[in-house]
């Protein structure tokens, strides 16, 4: 069994976002390359965003700290801590509408 604190990598991790000239930081803690499930923590200072892209797969935002945006060329929705955001089967962007840590769960197609 494995065991993380979201809590602690979530604190670590904004701190470095803060410190980072492109204001965000991440760190996989679950999956990778050769698994179908994975899972990464990503903090984003406050106005910071992912620029419109893809997802490999079905996948979740879960709202660790703060507040961000996700949205499509069609529609967008806001999330605060404690919210769990499912994320579109379309281009999309992520942005912080403050600092913010959010855990990243995707599926890949296989």
């Amino acid at each position: 069994m494995e065991k993380s604190s979201l809590t602690a990598l979530a604190t670590q991790l904004m701190d470095a976002a803060r410190g980072s000239s492109s204001g965000r930081s991440a760190q996989t803690v679950y999956g990778g390359p050769a698994r179908i499930l994975g899972q990464t923590v990503l903090a984003l200072r406050a106005g910071e965003s992912l620029a419109e892209h893809e997802n490999p797969g079905e996948a979740s935002l879960y709202v660790l700290q703060g507040r961000v945006r996700l949205a499509t060329r069609d529609a967008s929705d806001e999330g605060v801590t404690g919210d769990l955001l499912v994320v579109p089967d379309s281009r999309h962007t992520l942005t912080a509408t403050e600092d913010a840590v959010v855990l990243l769960t995707v599926a890949k197609h296989t």
